[in-house]
């Protein structure tokens, strides 16, 4: 069994920052695509920010130059350091991971629980 765990979620002031962490854990033998998406309410699930096992990363505009997604491989965990927060990025944040089992040699998606990020005055 695989598991997908967050933690770092709370609540903090307009310009303020936080770090989200996502560990992995169970019969891993290789991580691939991993990323943060999160899910406001009433809101559709969007994109943060993803990073392939090489590093590469993407962001969604809306929180390019604030948000700084970053993985240890060695740790099987992924960071998301969030500077400069808004009351806009108050959601839940959720990590995804494609990821090969031992034993099954195929790739599938993960989810974690969620961690919920409240940024008020």
């Amino acid at each position: 069994q695989v598991q997908l765990v967050e933690s770092g979620g709370g609540s903090v002031q307009p310009g303020g920052s936080l770090r989200l962490s996502c560990a992995a854990s169970g019969s891993i033998f290789s991580i691939k695509n991993m990323g943060w998406y999160r899910q406001a309410p009433g809101k559709q699930r969007e994109l943060v920010a993803t990073i392939t096992s090489g590093s590469n990363t993407n962001y969604a505009d809306s929180v390019k130059g604030r948000f700084t997604i970053s993985r240890d491989n060695v740790k099987k965990t992924m960071y998301l350091q969030m500077n400069s927060l808004r009351p806009e990025d108050t959601a839940v944040y959720y990590c995804n991971a494609d990821i090969v089992r031992r034993g099954i040699w195929q790739s599938y998606s993960y989810w974690g629980q969620g961690t919920q990020v409240t940024v008020s005055s």
